[in-house]
């Protein structure tokens, strides 16, 4: 079973940055699909970022531009670089894990957008 644990979160002013950090167990980490979901109040959880194993990455619309994932295969942590924030990203975000037909989510970390 993977432990998925994510920090980062915060209250940030419009215009700000926060980065997101997510730590899996296991020492499979590199063959990991990593991915960052977000829900905001009211609304569906939403894809955010994904990042393979291969290092390849997948953007919703409304970040690419502003969010950049990556990671760091010998930390087995993932990143969320968040630029240019705006009230809209405001959400509970959360880290995913997945690899072949096994899943497992992290506990969020609350993001807000205020001023």
């Amino acid at each position: 079973q993977v432990q998925v644990v994510e920090s980062g979160g915060g209250l940030v002013q419009p215009g700000g940055s926060l980065r997101l950090s997510c730590a899996a167990s296991g020492s499979s980490f590199r063959t990991y699909a990593m991915g960052w979901y977000r829900q905001a109040p009211g609304k569906q959880r939403e894809l955010v970022a994904v990042i393979r194993s291969s290092g390849s990455t997948i953007y919703a619309d409304s970040v690419k531009g502003r969010f950049t994932i990556s990671r760091d295969n010998a930390k087995n942590t993932v990143y969320l670089q968040m630029n240019s924030l705006e009230p809209e990203d405001t959400a509970v975000y959360y880290c995913n894990v997945k690899v072949g037909n096994y899943e497992a989510w992290g506990q969020g970390t609350q993001v807000t957008v205020s001023s």
